[in-house]
């Protein structure tokens, strides 16, 4: 089961720690669904879901602060029994002393933001989502060309470092070359990324390895990108018939989810970095209405059509 550590939420949403007598170096979240605990508060414990991170916002605090100081102890001892990854206070609320007191007893961790509850709950949710989504990781190189994230596939030594290098030079934006990892975080959705190790790195054969950022600045590189279209690289086949109009698509498959899929024949004289920018500007128009092949396909009908009738 995919898991973060705690203390990397605390230091991505910035949070205080209310409580730090607690040893937070082996908690660890394992979902990105939150809980706002209005109805445990109220006594209620049936399919409540505690591996869940919890949050307090003015409506709970505000009931809390309303209950009698007996009703508070039954109550908070029950929720706080429950193996909780941590319980988190918004708008800089912060808990009575009877909930400090049972949550060192039960050795819960604190937590408190400046944030709004909704708009923490979103961002949380969110982050927690890309990191913990199913992941694999794939030999390709991946790239944003226009905004489209283009994952390039081959094999070793077909060239796919020399086209990434070519399309850093032309303005576009390197993710990550040799390996990429790809996260699931939604049905429609994969978003690619850098092993810590590889980023900002491509290596050129006869070269080495360079240092992308380093060579062309901090705009030639970026830390994740949505994965669009695979653009596939394959030898050059003399008895293969490729496709060359495009009016059907071909798709691939990572995590579940189907990816456009475009094989291209690699020979002496094609410009890839050329051919992977009409491929992402092409499927960027098909996005947004307009495809080209269904365009001549149609001129070709017409064109029968007035033909007939003469």
């Amino acid at each position: 089961m995919e898991s973060i550590a705690l203390t990397r939420l605390i230091e991505k949403m910035k949070l205080e720690n209310l409580t730090p007598e607690i040893d937070l170096s082996d908690i660890h979240i394992t979902q990105p669904d939150i809980n706002r605990p209005a109805l445990q508060l109220t006594g209620y414990f049936e399919h409540f879901d505690a591996t869940r991170l919890e949050i307090i916002g003015f409506v709970e605090h505000t009931f809390m602060a309303g209950l009698p100081d007996e009703r508070k102890r039954e109550i908070y001892d029950e929720f706080m029994s429950y193996d909780l990854p941590a319980v988190v206070f918004c708008r800089e609320l912060k808990p009575d002393p009877i909930f400090v007191e049972s949550a060192l007893v039960h050795r819960i961790p604190l937590l408190s933001t400046k944030k709004p509850t909704s708009a923490f709950m979103a961002e949380t949710i969110r982050w927690l989502n890309v990191k913990l989504a199913p992941c694999i990781s794939i030999h390709g190189v991946l790239v944003d060309i226009y905004g489209e994230g283009v994952l390039i596939t081959g094999e070793s030594g077909i060239g796919k470092s020399e086209a990434a290098l070519e399309l850093v030079k032309r303005g576009h934006r390197l993710v990550t070359d040799d390996v990429v990892e790809i996260r699931k975080v939604s049905d429609d959705t994969l978003v690619g990324s850098a092993p810590e190790m590889l980023k900002h790195l491509i290596e050129l054969r006869g070269i080495g390895v360079v240092n992308v950022k380093e060579l062309f600045g901090a705009s030639s590189v970026k830390d994740t990108q949505t994965i669009d279209l695979v653009v596939r690289l394959e030898d050059w086949n003399r008895d293969k018939a490729y496709d060359r109009l495009g009016l059907e698509e071909n798709y691939t498959e990572y995590l579940g989810n189907k990816i456009v899929c475009h094989n291209i024949p690699i020979r002496p004289g094609r410009n890839l970095a050329v051919i992977c920018e009409a491929a992402a500007v092409n499927h960027r128009q098909k996005k947004m209405g307009y495809n080209a092949a269904q365009e001549l396909y149609t001129r070709v009908q017409n064109s029968f059509a007035r033909k007939k009738e003469e």
